[in-house]
């Protein structure tokens, strides 16, 4: 979702970055956990749940918007979903988190209630934001979720699902950094679209950054989360042909934050993706994609794959 400052954007140079971080994805490290990225700074959000807020609040979600297709039926809880009985990621477990949900402002009072973050309090979720034709985040982030989850029950992972449409608001951000944390998961991705201004392009995978306060202690997930967070911007590029952001992270794809609820609170490896830019309307119409929004779940799920084989 969106972000308080408004950053000037660069020069995107699309086709030299995404050789670069192919390039990469396919070298002998693999998208190995390296220094790129490690001094960018934290932008702060209003709550945990995402990056940031958008200038006004987001229009609720438009009967005439695009309905994402789904890939397989969506189950009426968000539990445990085992994968195949073998296969590379037998034994493995991966938690999704798709951001936000469609109905959080139908209940703006409890999401709006004040969670221990660990460094502060916020609010227990956001609304997110849409695309100016009201396709809301939420239902981006629930059909992203849905496709990878059916790409890494191929590969016999474990896949859980932080919520899947089955509750009236929330779930609040430190029960989804608590829902990855009791099942032990050996990664955690939280899925999401940004809202910044228009002509503001690209992906950008959000880091945890060091932090020991309170509840919250990342140290043991920094150096992991790296690794995770830089094979799936590696492999995002070659999945989805998009230039990481021109506006967050130094055109590496990659952000650092101390600021968010959902990572400070995760004591197993656990990074954010924005996928693109729902507000700008050249990457809308990627977002509102049924076909690019399949290559999106790819290119996460290729991502989480390299990190769990290692």
């Amino acid at each position: 979702m969106p972000y308080h400052e408004s950053v000037p954007p660069t020069r995107r140079r699309r086709t030299l970055l995404a050789a670069a971080l192919a390039a990469v994805c396919l070298s002998a490290a693999g998208c190995g956990a390296g220094d790129v990225g490690a001094g960018a700074p934290a932008r702060p959000g209003p709550s945990g749940s995402a990056a940031g807020t958008s200038p006004s609040a987001p229009p609720p979600p438009s009967k005439s918007a695009p309905v994402p297709e789904r890939t397989s039926p969506s189950p009426t809880r968000s539990t445990p979903t085992a994968g195949g009985n073998s296969g590379p990621l037998s034994g493995k477990t991966v938690v999704i988190d798709p951001g936000h949900n469609p109905n959080n402002h139908l209940h703006t009072r409890e999401i709006n209630r004040q969670v221990d973050i660990g460094t502060t309090h916020k609010e227990c979720d956001t609304t997110g934001t849409s695309t100016n034709s009201g396709y809301a985040e939420a239902r981006f982030t629930l059909d992203v979720s849905h496709r990878m989850r059916t790409l890494l029950q191929q590969q016999g992972a474990k896949v859980v699902l932080t919520y899947d449409d089955d509750r009236a608001y929330g779930p609040c951000v430190d029960e989804r950094a608590r829902i990855g944390n009791e099942q032990r998961a050996d990664a955690v991705v939280s899925v999401h679209a940004d809202g910044s201004a228009v002509g503001n392009r690209g992906f950008h995978v959000i880091l945890p950054g060091p932090v020991r306060s309170g509840a919250a202690d990342t140290t043991k997930i920094v150096d992991p989360s790296r690794d995770l967070g830089t094979r799936i911007a590696g492999l995002f590029v070659r999945a989805t042909g998009s230039a990481p952001s021109n506006y967050i992270g130094g055109n590496t794809g990659l952000d650092v934050r101390k600021d968010l609820g959902g990572l400070n609170l995760s004591t197993v490896p656990k990074v954010f993706i924005e996928c693109g830019n729902m507000r700008d309307p050249k990457d809308a119409a990627l977002l509102t994609s049924a076909g690019w929004r399949q290559k999106a779940a790819q290119g996460i799920a290729d991502g989480i794959i390299s990190y769990l084989n290692g």
